[in-house]
């Protein structure tokens, strides 16, 4: 008996029946020669998603056999449905190797329908994670933002919005951890040249996932930023394990009031976190490249605030016995100059009259 065909259920009987690969499920016959079908891995509102084994290389190797849902009534719809999983493949050729993205193994039609064979990545997805163990630490969830916050460099790089992160399309690989970004059968490949707007036509219909997308993608004109948005509702749901429907919203922004729910979060990482959350395009971080450079200045937080202390340096310090070899980050060289001029303007004001002082203040106030 094949052990994957105890794990086939009621719910996707229907699939069983009605699909070619539902029928093939748990039998001996190969689809196309090649393929042997294990069980059915889930099913959207583009496709079905199915297990299977290569019959053909070596080893056997197990990958996902993706086939459009053959049950579509309107001809317009299955000729956009037909075009979609089109630019699935196209997409996942283009992105190439990328250890953090399924690889694309084959793209073929049998019979007017359309199949896709990709990589198998063997293991569980944030959002059941977050089921068997509960919400994450801000730890844990910036290790994930660091993680997956390069994988969306990339593929914006290449000029493709996802449009439906979330945690159910993240895979944490069971063979070394890393994590994985699934499901490209939303994506949006970005054709605007620069000095262009961003707010042209759209040709499609909304995709995405109510809650993680953000109000310019039902506008139909999702932009590189409605990725980020996304990712910030699935870090939100990292910390919380609610999903972001259970959450109250701001009647005048309709942004998530999120900040009750975490209060022990670090005062940078939730501003970070809030800005991720900007329904507001011109206040939501426009490109991945700004959510890690804020991340990373967490790291000079502690000597920034020492540098800007106001409290007089201990002992008198020749300018002669001060090292000038040592090497200062460029935000510590910064918050030094800010001091020295606090200790200038201190000076100047403790030798000025009252009446030039009050002058004094007020052109310095002018010239800045």
């Amino acid at each position: 008996m094949n052990p994957f065909s105890m794990n086939l259920s009621n719910f996707h009987s229907d699939i069983l029946q009605q699909t070619h690969l539902g029928q093939l499920c748990g039998s001996q016959d190969l689809f196309r020669e090649r393929y042997e079908i294990l069980r059915i891995l889930g099913r959207g509102g583009f496709g079905v998603t199915f297990l299977a084994r290569d019959a053909v290389l070596p080893g056997n190797q197990l990958c996902v056999i993706k086939q459009l849902c053959p049950k579509v009534n309107n001809p317009r719809s299955w000729e956009r449905s037909r075009q979609r999983f089109e630019k699935e493949a196209m997409t996942l050729s283009q992105l190439g190797s990328h250890s953090q993205i399924p690889r694309l193994l084959d793209y073929f039609e049998v019979n007017g329908e359309f199949y896709l064979v990709q990589e198998y990545v063997r293991g569980s997805t944030l959002a059941r994670e977050i089921r068997r163990h509960g919400p994450k630490t801000e730890a844990a969830a910036k290790h994930v933002l660091r993680e997956l916050l390069p994988v969306l460099q990339y593929i914006h790089s290449n000029r493709v919005i996802h449009r439906d992160i979330k945690p159910q399309n993240i895979i944490r690989c069971d063979d070394d951890g890393r994590l994985v970004l699934i499901d490209f059968g939303a994506v949006k490949e970005q054709f605007v040249q620069p000095g262009e707007t961003m707010h042209k036509s759209a040709t499609t219909n909304f995709v995405g996932t109510m809650g993680f997308a953000p109000p310019e993608q039902f506008s139909l004109r999702p932009v590189y930023a409605s990725d980020i948005y996304a990712l910030g509702v699935t870090c939100l749901y990292l910390l919380t394990g609610k999903a972001p429907l259970e959450f109250d919203h701001n009647s005048n922004t309709g942004e998530i009031c999120w900040q009750n729910h975490v209060p022990n979060l670090s005062e940078h990482f939730a501003k970070v976190l809030g800005r991720m959350l900007k329904m507001s395009l011109e206040e939501r971080f426009k490109t991945s490249d700004e959510v890690i450079r804020d991340l990373g200045l967490e790291a000079y937080l502690v000597s920034l605030t020492t540098c800007l202390s106001s409290q007089p340096l201990r002992g008198n310090v020749k300018k002669s016995e001060e090292p000038t070899d040592k090497y200062l980050p460029p935000v510590a060289r910064t918050a030094g100059a800010i001091r020295e001029w606090r200790t200038k303007l201190k000076q100047k004001q403790s030798h000025l009259p009252n009446n030039k002082l009050k002058g004094w203040l007020l052109s310095s106030s002018t010239m800045i």
